[in-house]
């Protein structure tokens, strides 16, 4: 689940796969979508906080600017 780091708003629901940090949440894995919207390429918190940038097949994710919780995939 990821969440705007500002409003603590629900953005979307991410199959998170392998080690590491969400840097990029490609778009074939987000099962729900709850509250996001696109300005151009970039992609925006009902709240209007930037969360991360358009890069077509993915979303190129800005570090500081969401959380992110729950268990991943491990293979």
């Amino acid at each position: 689940m990821l969440r705007c780091a500002a409003c603590k708003a629900k953005l979307w629901r991410y199959d998170k796969i392998g080690p590491g940090e969400v840097l990029r949440c490609h778009k074939e894995r987000i099962t729900k979508m709850y509250g996001s919207k696109s300005d151009g390429h970039k992609i925006q918190c009902l709240c209007g906080k930037d969360v991360g940038i358009d890069k077509g097949a993915y979303y190129k994710m800005i570090a500081k600017a969401f959380t992110y919780s729950g268990t991943k995939k491990t293979g």
